[in-house]
């Protein structure tokens, strides 16, 4: 099975790439916005500043296992919500 919807890569965005990382060629583009920013616990590498949530270390959705992790992210809060009802 393939595995290419799990990771884009987008070389010619003008942002390309949008965080520092020593490795382009596994920045996957896929999450360009994380889905899981309006968590309060996303498990990410991130800060408050002014009242915003800044994500700018944070390389969760841009690394080669960064699908697997929010997917997993976001299954575990459904089933969280679930067992709450």
């Amino acid at each position: 099975m393939s595995s290419n919807y799990k990771f884009f890569k987008h070389e010619s965005c003008e942002y390309f790439p949008c965080h520092k990382t020593q490795n382009t060629s596994d920045f996957n583009c896929l999450f360009c916005f994380c889905p899981l920013y309006f968590l309060e616990d996303c498990g990410g590498n991130n800060k408050e500043s002014n009242g915003i949530k800044d994500c700018s270390n944070c390389l969760i959705p841009h690394s080669k296992n960064g699908y697997k992790y929010i997917v997993n992210k976001i299954r575990e809060i459904n089933k969280d919500k679930r067992l709450s009802k």
